[in-house]
């Protein structure tokens, strides 16, 4: 059944010729694994084609080469940073929507992904505000970030890796060495009985290997770094090293698309959501929007600076007076607020390209 679906969809792509050179279209697609539907609609509305295509250039190019400018809208995911790319090199004008915000497409109880890309195509058409269209990031700054990413893969691997031979050998009444360093698994065999060691050989040796190429990969971070010679600003802040200022800046990527610096907390989720209807307006939890990694990185920072080994500056002082209230949850709160007014922080260092300065004029200490 699914094959006859294909077949008829592919004979649909190739036989709905009519709008082909028409004007002012506009064009939803909704984005599968392999393949993705795709609805087009005429400046009045009126359906023109549903059909599929397969997720390739070769496939874009053949269905929307060519062709005048028209509006093209898609959702947030995986693939649609390559793909919004690709139809904008062959002069499309993009809108990728972000899916958070469109309830009325994954909340519907009539679901499918022919409906998805009709309704993705007539927000489009009537107000593109509505798709809340997010801004893709470039691919050369996609490739970069991908090192850092690839980097963050590996250290949670090693830490799945170094839990799981500690907790076999803490059942056995034995421990493995202290600190994951470069040498975990070669002192940590020393450590255990012959038997046990020989169980847990194959796990200390990828941990070991997984180090290694942790390594490898700070070293390549670090190179990154003097391509990014602006990150430098953002590096000198207490707590925040290589890996956060690369990924603040190839993430955010241009720091004029925020008009204000305070801006950067909502795009980055560390703000509260908001649920006012009436006269109810409940305290929320922040809205965790945005890019998870970099607001997980800006967190770390964050305990850093109001732990005991943080340096004395102004944002800690204000941390650590606002832990002290609240209750049992001040702290976890302050924590969230901290990393909030720090990526304030390195936005506006970024954009003024001003030093650091841990105790600004007219910031009260104490």
């Amino acid at each position: 059944m699914k094959k006859n679906n294909t077949k008829q969809n592919d004979k649909e792509a190739n036989s709905g010729k009519s709008w082909r050179g028409m004007q002012g279209l506009t064009i939803g697609i909704d984005l599968g694994d392999k393949r993705s539907c795709y609805c087009v609609l005429d400046a009045a509305g009126k359906i023109l084609e549903e059909a599929a295509l397969t997720n390739t250039a070769a496939s874009l190019a053949k269905h929307f080469g060519g062709q005048p400018r028209a509006r093209i809208a898609l959702e947030t995911g995986a693939q649609s940073g390559w793909i919004s790319r690709e139809l904008e090199s062959l002069g499309h004008e993009v809108l990728v929507a972000n899916a958070r915000e469109l309830r009325a497409i994954w909340g519907s109880g009539r679901k499918s992904d022919r409906r998805d890309a009709e309704k993705l195509a007539r927000y489009a058409r009537v107000d593109p505000s509505i798709l809340r269209p997010v801004r893709v990031r470039g691919a050369q700054a996609q490739l970069d970030l991908g090192r850092i990413r690839a980097r963050d893969a590996l250290v949670r691997a090693r830490v799945l890796l170094v839990n799981a031979a500690r907790g076999l050998a803490k059942s056995h009444g034995q421990r493995l060495a202290r600190g994951v360093t470069a040498s975990f698994g070669e002192r940590s065999q020393a450590l255990l009985t012959a038997e046990l060691a020989a169980v847990l050989e194959p796990l200390l040796e990828q941990i070991d290997a997984l180090g290694e190429q942790i390594k490898r990969c700070d070293r390549e971070i670090a190179q990154l770094l003097e391509r990014y010679p602006k990150a430098a600003a953002l590096d000198a802040v207490p707590g925040v090293g290589p890996l956060t200022a690369l990924s603040f800046v190839l993430t955010l990527e241009d720091p004029q698309r925020f008009g204000r610096s305070r801006e950067v907390g909502p795009y980055l989720g560390l703000c509260p959501r908001r649920g006012q209807s009436g006269d109810s307006d409940p305290q929320l939890g922040i809205s965790k929007e945005g890019d998870e990694y970099l607001r997980r990185l800006l967190v770390q920072c964050a305990h850093w600076i109001v732990g005991p080994f943080g340096t004395d500056s102004a944002l800690r002082q204000w941390g650590l007076r606002l832990a002290q209230h609240g209750g049992d949850n001040g702290a976890k709160r302050a924590i969230v607020a901290v990393a909030r007014k720090l990526a304030v922080l390195l936005h506006r260092l970024w954009v003024t390209q001003q030093r650091y300065q841990p105790f600004p004029q007219g910031v009260a200490t104490g």
